[in-house]
């Protein structure tokens, strides 16, 4: 079986980027570690099975890398976060202080609002239409 494990974020502040995803999110962190040169490895994770594709949350190191915190897609939807009940999610999400920049919307593919992260990079919350 081959799956992609990780995606990179880069951020400002780990424990910033560890607040926002755990608790404004719901997601769960996976890891936390130090490492030699002074940065840490910290991933969090949406389920709590370990079965999902995880955030590599890394720190910015360069005025460069400083630069696309919050548009490392362009600005376009970059991250699609799954859930299985999106009025739970969305109405937590809200009440967390997360930015939802459009209503929820009905689409042939599913229940689908646009949101930004702490950073502003753009995910859909999705709850995929039933086959």
């Amino acid at each position: 079986m081959r799956r992609v494990a990780l995606v990179t974020l880069v951020v400002h502040d780990y424990d910033e980027a560890i607040r926002f995803y755990t608790e404004a999110l719901g997601f769960r962190l996976a890891e936390d570690a130090p490492r030699p040169d002074g940065s840490r490895w910290v991933v969090v994770e949406p389920g709590g099975d370990g079965n999902g594709t995880g955030l590599l949350l890394a720190r910015a190191k360069d005025t460069g890398q400083r630069a696309r915190v919050g548009d490392q897609t362009g600005a376009r939807v970059g991250f699609f976060l799954h859930t299985d009940d999106f009025a739970r999610d969305h109405a937590r999400m809200t009440a967390a202080g997360v930015t939802f920049l459009e209503e929820p919307r009905h689409e042939p593919y599913g229940t689908v609002a646009v949101f930004q992260d702490l950073y502003g990079n753009r995910w859909d919350l999705l709850q995929p239409a039933a086959h």
